[in-house]
């Protein structure tokens, strides 16, 4: 997989570029003679010289060489083209004999067919040509794949045969170091000596510590504090003061940008200072664009956080100040109850009731307990607004500036709410404490009246929180926005516009109009409930009941035989004895994996595989750079550092678990637990650091602890494909199609399982639409309404089942949005939890999401109907969470140090260590499918029985006879990487 120098490609990269098909139906394809081919060839009178020009013939087409080049490339002719070839013209591959010696034969040859096919040799003077078409597709990316195939795409299309593959690769070393001047200097073309000045002087020393302005504007506070709002706006008015604008991001393809970006985000600012000046001045301006992005969107984040954290503790402050006057309610209640049964007496017995009550109760017992009831009662129906102004004084540390730093956009829905901006802006400015009698209110109607007190005077501070908390939910759902910010746009600015996302939408064979749509499933789901309503009628359903108006489903479980039992004891027990550091290094050798991790800036491959696998490992188990070095021998601390800022990124893990995927896939075993088409996904939750703001959130399903969640996709392979680092407070919904639809391996996902938490009708719609089938085992299934779009009267059988009717007329309305949307999503343009999440974070309904929900309700419909008609599809959901509850299993064996807390601060860190640990189990999964593979073969060759059935109920996911601890070596785990014998209890090894 190494490349050796002046060379843009591995040579397993040449070998794809340039390959000659073995399956006979590629073969096929490629080189099948048409008659006018074989007359040309049987123009030649020996057997040998047929066959030769044969041959000739088929390279010359593909992949456009002749065979004299070949041969210099590869050493021989491959056999199976050979055979094939022979085969079409009744030869023998032994007719070839010595064609292949006579050079000039050849040539004469070579020249003879290229005339006929009119295709020419190359000559010196194409190298231009080369490098022109080299310099084109290095205008997007410096993938070096990606730029060879221009070049031979060019050379296909203008009729020249390919060249020595030396020769393409120079003209595309050359021709992407063209285009990565051209684009630097389109990107600085416009810059005026003031600016180039000031992003030199962003190298120089911000403080006495020596740290450079750079250093310093690359470290962004994460923690939710006030004060690191600040530090961040003032990061960003540094930014700002050099004058970039972003419309410089449009000259040069945006993917060249993003190049540009992620080399300033890794490169530290000693590096940058050595470039030459046009790269390193293009640099700056591309991370100091992104970085204006980032330092808005943290600022908001932040504040998003500190609001939402004032609501959050005035609502619990109310619940144990409300749980606090249990025993008085109690007391008081009881008052009251002797109070309604002495005026129920007296009314009886005709006694005057106030004697009766004064009597029976007391009337000075009534008096004492007025006051205790009033406050009782007005804590209970306290708003928690009024309870928040208790914090005013910590959202004044950073609103003013907030508001003054950002520039805050709005249709004109949310006009009130720009003007009420505009006011506190104002107000803040002015030093002025009262607000006019006018002042907008943009917020909801009950907090209105808490903020106009009795005397119709507005109240400053229950006003301001108000109005911040109300921009908080019309920042998150997108009605609001924020320019230069990536993360708080413009909600139709994520969407593609329609004409684009017509042919996407079109290839997922969605009608273009809502009629077509609800016409074909409103006649589905009619005839489903029909069928449904008489099958429970005649109570054939399998496992299923409907009592008293309502459903009773009875649980299926999976239970495997004790045949299969043994059989998965007796293949554990024949898994060789392993560490960690040896797999690694064996799986590495047998899929390459560690190529996806290049450098950055020159994109070459890892030279220290050690280093390189200790980094992953570093983060898969939680130890961290410094702990991994210290309990290792072959590698350093200094060489762990270097590696991690060099070759460790997201989308280099993600490219290292594409290609292990991929490979654990294409094992004939893996098909044994399935064929890649069904995963589930889970989440699983991780507790953040003991101390400080950034160790995660607070979700009472796991207790009273901070922490994050890891939401991870297995497929029914049992290898996981994609993992989310999310809140542990977040909804897991959004995040399922993020997995369905980036996850990039071979895989064809059409069905997944999730369990309740995944569920909602908005991803009941867009999974249907984008072709996936959603299963999710619903907790509350009985409670759930089916939906139909006919009236609910033509189903009265199951009347007791069924909710509101679709609201069509919506679907109708917002059918062009709605496709927009899955549009947008097929083509990756946005990410689908993005959507979701502002969609759910609309303080009312709008049109749109109430269309998409409609949408889902007839999926889920559908859905639910299949759940009750279909038990083997209830038994696949739950084998499929099982998959996802085996992983967490292996997960909490390998992430066990700092007590399995996740103590990093940013996003980006905890996502390492997510993929990390999602790479090693990947590595797991597949080193135990191919030693499974072996026992199997073994037990097999024992006549024992080990059948496809049995096979179904193992599992590649176990780990007793891995060893994750104690020290690594690493030099010692390369020296014996390699095939191991199976554990067998007697003398005989098997590899």
């Amino acid at each position: 997989m190494v490349k050796r120098k002046h060379q843009l490609l591995t040579e397993s990269e040449r070998d794809q570029l340039l390959a000659i098909p073995a399956d006979r139906d590629r073969l096929a394809r490629l080189y099948t003679f048409e008659p006018s081919d074989i007359e040309i060839i049987g123009q030649r009178r020996e057997r040998r010289n047929q066959l030769g020009v044969a041959l000739q013939l088929a390279l010359l087409r593909h992949p456009g060489v002749t065979l004299a080049q070949l041969m210099r490339d590869r050493g021989a002719i491959p056999h199976d083209l050979a055979v094939f070839v022979a085969e079409q013209m009744g030869l023998r591959v032994t007719d070839l004999a010595d064609y292949a010696a006579r050079d000039q034969t050849m040539t004469d040859h070579a020249r003879e067919l290229a005339e006929r096919l009119g295709v020419r040799g190359p000559i010196r003077t194409d190298i231009p040509f080369m490098i022109e078409a080299a310099t084109k597709t290095a205008w997007a990316t410096d993938k070096g794949v990606t730029i060879v195939s221009g070049v031979i795409s060019a050379l296909r299309g203008a009729r020249i045969l390919l060249p020595s593959f030396s020769t393409i690769e120079r003209a595309s070393i050359a021709g992407r170091a063209r285009a990565r001047k051209q684009a630097a200097h389109a990107l600085i073309a416009n810059l005026s000596a003031v600016q180039v000045r000031a992003l030199d002087q962003l190298f120089g020393e911000a403080d006495a510590g020596g740290v450079s302005q750079l250093t310093l504007l690359k470290t962004i506070p994460v923690a939710a504090k006030p004060d690191h709002i600040r530090q961040i706006l003032d990061r960003l008015r540094q930014v700002r003061k050099i004058g970039i604008s972003s419309d410089v991001a449009d000259r040069i393809h945006a993917d060249r940008f993003r190049q540009y970006v992620r080399e300033g985000r890794a490169s530290p600012a000693y590096m940058i200072e050595r470039y030459t000046p046009s790269r390193r001045h293009a640099t700056l301006l591309a991370f100091l664009i992104d970085l204006e992005e980032r330092l808005t969107d943290s600022a908001l984040e932040m504040a998003d956080k500190l609001i939402g954290g004032i609501f959050t503790r005035a609502r619990n402050a109310q619940a144990r100040n409300y749980a606090a006057t249990s025993k008085n309610v109690a007391r008081l209640m009881l008052i009251f109850r002797r109070t309604i049964d002495a005026l129920t007496d007296a009314i009886d017995t005709g006694e005057d009731p106030i004697e009766a009550l004064d009597a029976s109760v007391g009337w000075t017992t009534l008096l004492r307990a007025r006051p205790e009831a009033a406050t009782i009662a007005e804590m209970a129906s306290l708003d928690p607004l009024t309870v928040a102004a208790d914090r005013y004084a910590t959202l004044r540390k950073f609103a003013p500036d907030l508001l003054e730093a950002l520039e805050f956009r709005a249709g004109k829905g949310s006009a009130k709410t720009i003007a009420a901006i505009e006011m506190l802006r104002a107000l803040n400015s002015s030093g002025k404490r009262d607000l006019p009698a006018d002042a907008p209110m943009p917020f909801r109607k009950e907090w209105r009246k808490i903020v106009v007190g009795d005397d119709g005077k507005v109240n400053r501070r229950l006003w301001e929180i108000a109005t911040l908390a109300h921009l908080r939910n019309k920042l998150r759902s997108g009605d609001v926005w924020v320019e230069r910010s990536a993360g708080y746009r413009r909600f139709d600015s994520y969407l593609l516009s329609e004409p684009k996302a017509k042919p996407v939408v079109s290839a997922l064979g969605l009608p273009s109009s809502a009629d077509a749509w609800l016409e074909q499933r409103g006649r589905e789901l009619d005839w489903r409930l029909k069928k449904f309503a008489q099958r429970l009628k005649r109570d054939v359903l399998e496992g299923v009941r409907f009592r008293d108006g309502r459903l009773q489903i009875s649980p299926v479980r999976t239970i495997a035989t004790p045949d299969a039992e043994e059989l998965a004891d007796r293949l554990d027990a024949m898994m060789p004895r392993i560490r960690i550091t040896e797999l690694l290094h064996e799986v590495a050798q047998e899929t390459g994996f560690l190529a996806a991790f290049t450098n950055l800036r020159t994109g070459e491959p890892c030279p220290n595989e050690n280093a390189l696998l200790a980094t992953i490992l570093a983060d898969a188990t939680n130890l961290g750079l410094s702990r991994m070095a210290t309990a290792s021998e072959g590698v350093t601390r200094d060489q762990l550092l270097w590696t991690h800022d060099t070759y460790i990124r997201d989308d280099s893990y993600r490219a290292a678990l594409t290609a292990l995927i991929n490979a654990h896939h294409r094992l004939p075993f893996s098909r044994v637990w399935g064929d890649g088409t069904t995963s589930s996904s889970d989440g699983q939750f991780f507790r953040g650091a003991k101390r400080g703001a950034s160790g995660g959130d607070i979700n009472a399903r796991y207790g009273v602890d901070h922490g994050f969640s890891f939401y991870t996709h297995n497929s029914d392979q049992r290898a996981p494909y994609h993992v989310n680092v999310i809140s542990a407070a977040t909804h897991e919904a959004p995040y399922v199609l993020d997995g369905l639809t980036s996850h990039g391996t071979d895989l064809r996902i059409v069905e997944h399982y999730t369990d309740t938490g995944g569920a909602t009708d908005h991803v009941f719609a867009l999974c249907a639409m984008l072709g996936f089938r959603f299963c999710p085992r619903l907790r509350d299934f009985p409670d759930r309404r089916l939906a139909s779009i006919a009236p609910v009267a033509a189903y009265p059988f199951i009347a007791p089942l069924l909710g509101k009717r679709i609201r069509t007329d919506i679907i109708h309305e917002q059918w062009g949005d709605v496709l927009r949307l899955v549009g947008s999503i097929k083509a990756g343009h946005v990410a689908p939890s993005v959507m979701l999440r502002k969609l759910a974070a609309y303080e009312r309904q709008n049109q749109f999401d109430v269309a998409l929900q409609e949408i889902g309700k007839v999926e889920r419909t559908l859905f639910m109907l299949d759940w009750l008609e279909n038990p083997n599809l209830r038994r696949r959901c739950n084998a499929g969470l099982n998959n996802s509850e085996q992983r967490h299993a292996l997960t909490q064996a390998i992430y066990t140090f700092r007590q399995g807390r996740i103590i990093d601060r940013s996003h980006e860190a905890q996502q390492y260590r997510a993929s990390g640990l999602n790479l090693v189990i990947a590595a797991i999964v597949y080193w135990n499918t191919t030693y499974m593979d072996a026992a199997v073969q073994h037990l097999r060759s024992e006549s024992v029985a080990a059948s496809d059935h049995l096979l179904a109920h193992t599992s590649p996911v176990g780990w007793e006879h891995i060893a994750f601890s104690g020290d690594f070596l690493w030099d010692r785990a390369a020296a014996s990487a390699g095939r191991k014998a199976l554990n067998l209890p007697q003398n005989a090894r098997v590899a």
